[in-house]
């Protein structure tokens, strides 16, 4: 099989562990690096580029001209909306789905001094930092894994905040200084989870990809992306999401702010495992209900995003 992934460093080790876990191990198959529109502009924000798609389209293209068989993608990169002709086959067991700090001295957030300067290209991440700490000096950061933990280390940021499944992948777990919990520090929907999106009549790369699909990860994912799209939102508004699946139930938690932390809301709901989807819709409309919609129509103005 024809393996499209982006180059990046944590890309290439998420694709290499897809790579081994396909039948037939790794030599049976090829990977193919395919440049995305956010790989090219590596320093612009997201919020300028225009963030939908902006790590996929490229990918996307490529298998359904039928150049690769099975792209690789995480999960909080994708769109909600399925792309015509494509099919996300399967989701991998997830990875730590929560946010790690990363900061000089190894402090953890609690001591982190007045004032600290910490990078995060993430609109979710810095409302939920404001909303805790409204002293800090939250600053636009992208770039690869290792590339933002050396502005840490180089003396350029006191801390990053960055996904925990990312360090784990890049065996760079110790480079944290802290976990952060989820009861103030929701993830982005989807995040932790790897996706393997095929073309929706391909038999074979479905037949091939079928056992890697993890369904605790399906029912987290599905409730999580759901809520996200009965809010509106893509992958840059500030709107954290936890689905938590065991037993045949299902706890989803939903958190959504304003880049300056205030105002914000959050909320959970449970239901059986079998309806994560309309979990996903009704904790979105409660939401929209208790002011949501008036926080995220800011967000997306001219005020916010000029």
């Amino acid at each position: 099989m024809r393996i499209g992934t982006r180059g990046s460093t944590l890309a290439l080790a998420q694709s290499a562990q897809v790579r081994r876990l396909l039948p037939g191990g790794a030599r049976a198959h090829d990977l193919q690096f395919i440049e995305s529109s956010g790989d090219r502009s590596p320093q612009a924000s997201l919020r300028r580029i225009g963030g939908k798609g902006v790590f996929s389209k490229e990918i996307e293209m490529e298998l359904l001209e039928g150049r690769i068989d099975v792209a690789v993608h995480s999960l909080k990169d994708l769109p909600t909306e399925e792309t015509p002709g494509l099919s996300l086959a399967a989701l991998l067991k997830r990875e730590d789905p929560r946010d790690a700090l990363v900061a000089r001295g190894g402090h953890p957030f609690g001591s982190l001094p007045p004032g600290a300067k910490i990078g995060t290209s993430s609109l979710r991440r810095q409302s939920q930092l404001l909303a805790r700490r409204p002293d800090l000096a939250v600053q636009d950061l992208r770039g690869n894994v290792p590339t933002r933990i050396a502005r840490v280390k180089e003396g350029l940021l006191d801390a990053i905040v960055i996904a925990a499944a990312g360090l784990a992948r890049l065996g760079l777990t110790q480079e944290a200084s802290e976990i952060l919990d989820e009861a103030w520090m929701l993830p982005a929907p989807g995040q932790g989870i790897l996706a393997l999106q095929i073309r929706a009549n391909d038999r074979k790369a479905a037949e091939a990809v079928r056992g890697l699909e993890d369904a605790a990860s399906r029912a987290e994912a599905t409730a999580e992306r759901t809520l996200l799209s009965g809010l509106g939102g893509g992958c840059l508004v500030p709107v954290g999401a936890r689905g938590l699946a065991g037993n045949g139930r299902i706890v989803l938690t939903a958190f959504v702010g304003h880049p300056s932390g205030r105002p914000s809301l959050r909320s959970s709901l449970e239901g059986p495992m079998a309806g994560a989807a309309d979990l996903g819709l009704r904790l979105a409309f409660s939401l929209l209900r208790d002011g949501a919609k008036e926080i995220l129509d800011e967000v997306r103005s001219d005020e916010i995003f000029p």
